[in-house]
């Protein structure tokens, strides 16, 4: 395994969320590996990224496309078909919500695709990404749709291994690909929290003492719905901070719609995010989500998780870890934020602990190797 010539693909790098995380275990996993990516915002993710030698795609070349660059889907397909992995490379592990499962593989390599959805935008959720758009992008993204599905399809083909990370993606694989795949669930960084990741008690006094606020920490797509989350505590008048980013048109948007109770925070340093998820009161998760990873980081810190039960949140959530509530309303979310029960924050951590990434790390690891010896002579 160590001497495999490995290259990793990721759609792009202007961020670090939840599937930079998983790039980076990755990377650690192969810290020579060099990394292909349709574009590339320098110093956007984390050291282990960064570090390393990425290759971009021509859309990397296009001023301000770090700001826009979902408007620039109809050629992602020809971004990556035209990208040539110029190392070699035994293995290519791609980490694909997009298009980048789509660059040709070398001869003789073999290559393993996880798959953090199938593109949303194209599918199942076309009309939550366009409905709201202009008259013109609308009109665009139709015509774009049905060859977007085509391509993204046919890229499978060069796929040797494909993994889902979650059951729910896992359905959605079958349903848009007609393929059964393996479920290898992504993980929460446990070092991160004192009361996961150590028993120090000096540690473990230094944890902030829970606050009257809750928290999100999200992105401003579609999925998220922090739409619905405004709309709830603008009617319980309830603290609510929201950290997280997105376009300036997104921006503008929420807060518009935002009483004088709920603050945006907008980017912070990973300590104070971490502080914050300590200190909340609860977790608001009001979104449609492939896993959800911000959901296990908030179990993690100990605060219980108030979510939408459907989807990746059902694969995590225990009753013993907050409250569900199942219709996309304001009057459902305010109804589970009134009666979630008492907690105990013991659950909490115990089951953030089942989703580390050593678990990942191991399990991918033992995937790779028996791909590898199925292909041995």
């Amino acid at each position: 395994m160590l001497k495999m010539k490995v290259v990793i693909l990721h759609d792009w790098l202007t961020g670090f969320r939840g599937g930079e995380r998983v790039l980076e275990a990755i990377c650690e996993m192969f810290p020579e590996a060099p990394i292909y990516t349709l574009i590339h915002q320098k110093d956007s993710t984390s050291p282990t990224i960064e570090r390393r030698e990425i290759v971009t795609s021509f859309l990397d070349r296009i001023p301000g496309i770090y700001q826009n660059y979902r408007k620039f889907l109809p050629l992602m397909p020809m971004a990556a078909s035209s990208m040539k992995i110029r190392h070699e490379a035994d293995l290519v592990i791609s980490s694909s919500h997009c298009v980048i499962k789509g660059i040709k593989k070398p001869e003789g390599s073999v290559h393993i695709s996880y798959v953090h959805s199938p593109m949303r935008y194209i599918y199942d959720q076309f009309d939550n990404y366009f409905g709201h758009a202009s008259f013109p992008i609308r009109m665009a993204a139709h015509l774009c749709r049905p060859y977007l599905q085509w391509w993204d399809r046919r890229s499978n083909k060069n796929v040797d291994r494909m993994l889902a990370n979650s059951n729910f993606v896992r359905e959605r694989i079958k349903t848009y690909y007609n393929l059964d795949v393996e479920v290898l669930h992504p993980f929460v960084d446990l070092k991160d929290f004192p009361l996961t990741s150590t028993n120090d008690s000096n540690k473990k006094a230094a944890v902030p003492e829970k606050e009257n606020f809750y928290l999100m920490v999200t992105a401003f797509a579609p999925n998220k719905k922090v739409d619905l989350a405004i709309e709830a505590f603008n009617q319980n008048k309830l603290p609510l901070k929201i950290i997280g980013s997105g376009s300036q048109e997104d921006i503008k948007r929420l807060k518009d719609l935002s009483k004088s109770n709920i603050e945006f925070l907008g980017f912070l340093s990973r300590e104070e995010v971490v502080a914050h998820y300590h200190k909340a009161k609860a977790f608001i998760f009001p979104g449609v989500e492939d896993f959800g990873i911000t959901p296990l980081e908030a179990l993690a810190a100990g605060t219980p998780v108030i979510g939408y039960g459907k989807a990746g949140l059902l694969e995590t959530q225990t009753k013993k870890t907050g409250n569900l509530f199942y219709e996309p309303s304001a009057d459902s979310l305010n109804d589970a934020i009134s009666n979630i029960s008492c907690i105990n924050q013991e659950d909490l951590i115990s089951r953030a602990q089942e989703f580390s990434k050593e678990r990942f790390q191991v399990s991918l690891n033992i995937i790779i190797k028996t791909l590898i010896d199925s292909r041995s002579p």
